[in-house]
């Protein structure tokens, strides 16, 4: 079991060192397991914990070996050393405690700087209420969460109730299950349940404030729909709703096709829109979501390789590109419509600076914002604020 340890380690080291971050490494080490096919279903799988423990490291340890970055990124991102015992110092083997902080603490005391280290992008961070406590949730694999769709409750439980997965009800339509839990053999995706993080099911909170103040038809335009998501969490919450959607390439919207089918949403509009250059139309709307493009560094605890390759000059780029789609949005608002801006980003720059540009370039009021802090339930966190628009 020793030699087949340095095995994985070795394979995990000529991985990390080959991959340069121009891709998502789910992919990269996708196309590297077809090449070797010498790696099983389970070698495959430890040799995947062990990189992404190493990443889970952010820069903390980057003047150490990559196996022993690896090392301390599995003693912290586990519970306990499995079959790896002999493999790690004594004092190791003595401090690992089931409970994360325990083991927090003491890779703190054998190197001080771990904690100011791990998380480049500190300084970045915007009004959220426990950054370290967001930092440390980089160590843990969030949940997949499950939002259950109106009349479904019953039959999806009766599902989960008969199989034998572990769940957990978060509220009444949401379900949080283990992230590699193949829910599709269980539920049927997109009409009993759709695939949707916790907070980005949160963000239901800002569309009952729409609700309860448009008594006319809702005429949504989701302009950056990308997979639709948002569009049919609106639409099992306004039950008169007329609906266009928009992305910047056809493929998209081909695929988000596919997945309103699957949703039963049939009337609506589509079509091709880069809402970065100036939309030639005079159509208006009176609820507009703007789920723009952003760092992402909301979800990085799912793909934390992004803490390690991303760099802070993006963050400016997305800030300019990102108020340039809302200000083009913003021109297709009607009077006394709201506007939905929405992020899974955890910058102050693409947050409360593009609000404050929003509210300075335009003549609207800001009615909420705030950020849905998922890092404390091992999902997303998102930023969203909540516009009316005054005549």
């Amino acid at each position: 079991m020793q030699n087949r340890f340095y095995s994985y380690l070795k394979t995990t080291e000529l991985i990390l060192a080959s991959y340069k971050g121009d891709q998502p490494f789910v992919f990269y080490t996708k196309a590297y397991f077809n090449q070797h096919k010498k790696h099983g279903s389970k070698d495959r799988k430890m040799i995947l914990s062990l990189c992404y423990a190493y990443f889970r490291m952010g820069k903390a340890f980057n003047k150490l070996t990559i196996e022993e970055k690896i090392k301390i990124g599995f003693f912290i991102c586990n519970e306990s050393p499995k079959d790896f015992t002999a493999l790690f110092p004594r004092n190791f083997i003595e401090n690992w405690k089931s409970q994360l902080d325990k083991r927090i603490q003491f890779i703190d005391k054998l190197y001080p700087e771990f904690k100011n280290t791990l998380f480049p992008f500190f300084e970045e961070l915007g009004a959220i209420s426990d950054c370290g406590r967001f930092i440390e949730s980089h160590f843990v694999q969030p949940n997949l969460f499950l939002r259950v769709r109106p009349n479904q409750n019953e039959i999806v439980i009766k599902k989960l109730q008969d199989s034998p997965i572990s769940y957990q009800l978060m509220n009444k339509n949401c379900i949080a299950i283990n992230n590699t839990t193949k829910v599709d053999e269980l539920v049927s995706i997109n009409n009993e349940v759709v695939v949707q993080d916790y907070s980005s099911q949160s963000v239901e909170e800002f569309m009952l404030i729409v609700k309860e103040n448009l008594s006319e038809t809702i005429q949504l335009w989701d302009c950056c729909a990308a997979s639709g998501g948002k569009t049919i969490l609106a639409k099992d919450i306004f039950k008169d709703l007329k609906i266009t959607v928009s992305d910047t390439r056809a493929s998209i919207l081909q695929n988000l096709k596919k997945r309103f089918k699957e949703a039963g949403i049939h009337q609506f509009t589509s079509f091709v829109a880069d809402v970065a250059k100036p939309i030639e139309t005079k159509k208006t709307y009176n609820f507009i979501i703007c789920d723009v493009p952003c760092s992402g560094s909301g979800t990085w605890s799912r793909t934390p390789e992004q803490i390690s390759f991303f760099s802070k000059e993006k963050i400016e780029d997305y800030y300019q590109l990102q108020c340039l789609i809302a200000n083009n949005a913003l021109k297709s608002l009607g009077n006394n419509g709201y506007f939905l801006y929405i992020t899974c980003s955890v910058f102050k720059k693409e947050n409360e600076d593009v609000v404050e540009k929003i509210l300075k370039n335009n003549s609207i009021e800001l009615v909420s914002s705030k950020y849905f802090e998922g890092f404390t339930l091992q999902a997303d966190t998102m930023f969203a604020a909540l516009f009316k628009k005054v005549k």
